[in-house]
């Protein structure tokens, strides 16, 4: 029986309403066998990862609008080799129907592999709306980037909104996942001071392995001290050990207001598997009397 107080689980329903998960293309099977465990029309993110071709992300995206959700795949900036690149992508998309919805990002590689060095740069391209996008996800990091400066990331986060609200295109921002509610809590309120009023959905790990969750965390400059570890429920002494981000959701939904931190949803890596995560956002939300 959980502990958390009713306003607190008020929050945590706002927050879980519409969440969103996570998929690479070649988890299309997986969704498959998940699908009855996650509500029609929930929006799912199909990565751009170097080792999948567009065929796959293209069956990806076939298959979640296939299944009643709303794909959402993405676009790596520095990954494309060059304009003809990006537009084949959008207009396979298009051809497919499953072009409305994207998120683009900077991508991995130091060094941009064509002329786009970030995502602003695909934002400003004129092919999204060429493709007939409506809605651009983009990236946030409530504790940073491990090699952009945090004046950097604030800047860039104010001139792509700026710059899809001048072109009529619908946006949110998809956060980096992270431990400890706290610094995504003092973000938001940050976001909202600079007149950044799109929604936003916190990234959330979804259950998985303590070993797999810190090398993520290792990886994108996530806060895992030990302090961050145990107020989370990660044990540094039982890395064969799982955890969920229960304790995370509860946290983040008592200290979550509306009207400081504006419209957030929760959006969910599947660092475990997408069918693990999908049990586990089902059996939380029934537990909890969210469903």
């Amino acid at each position: 029986m959980t502990t958390a107080s009713p306003h607190a689980l008020a929050q945590a329903g706002l927050l879980l309403r519409d969440f969103s998960l996570e998929m690479t293309g070649k988890d299309a099977p997986k969704l498959e066998s998940a699908s009855q465990l996650v509500p029609a029309h929930t929006r799912v993110n199909v990565t751009y990862l170097a080792g999948e071709d567009l065929a796959m992300r293209q069956a990806a995206a076939r298959s979640a609008a296939g299944l009643g959700f709303t794909p959402v795949p993405h676009i790596s900036a520095r990954r494309l080799n060059d304009e003809q690149e990006l537009d084949t992508f959008l207009a396979a998309l298009k051809a497919d129907g499953t072009q409305k919805n994207v998120f683009i990002v900077g991508g991995d590689p130091a060094t941009a592999h064509g002329p786009y060095n970030d995502s602003f740069d695909v934002i400003t391209s004129g092919l999204l709306q060429h493709h007939g996008i409506e809605h651009v996800g983009i990236a946030g990091y409530p504790e940073g980037h491990p090699q952009i400066a945090e004046s950097v990331l604030w800047s860039a986060l104010e001139k792509k909104t700026e710059a899809l609200a001048h072109s009529g295109l619908d946006t949110d921002i998809i956060t980096q996942f992270g431990f400890d509610p706290d610094p995504v809590l003092t973000w938001l309120k940050q976001l909202r001071q600079r007149a950044i009023d799109v929604p936003v959905r916190i990234g959330v790990p979804g259950p998985a392995g303590v070993r797999r969750l810190l090398s993520f965390a290792t990886r994108f400059g996530v806060g895992t001290t030990t302090s961050i570890a145990r107020k989370y429920g990660l044990s540094l002494t039982n890395l064969m050990g799982t955890a969920g981000p229960d304790r995370f959701i509860h946290a983040l939904a008592r200290g979550y207001d509306p009207a400081v931190h504006g419209q957030v949803k929760l959006h969910f890596y599947t660092f475990g598997g997408l069918a693990a995560t999908s049990a586990w956002i089902d059996e939380f939300r029934t537990k909890e009397g969210l469903k």
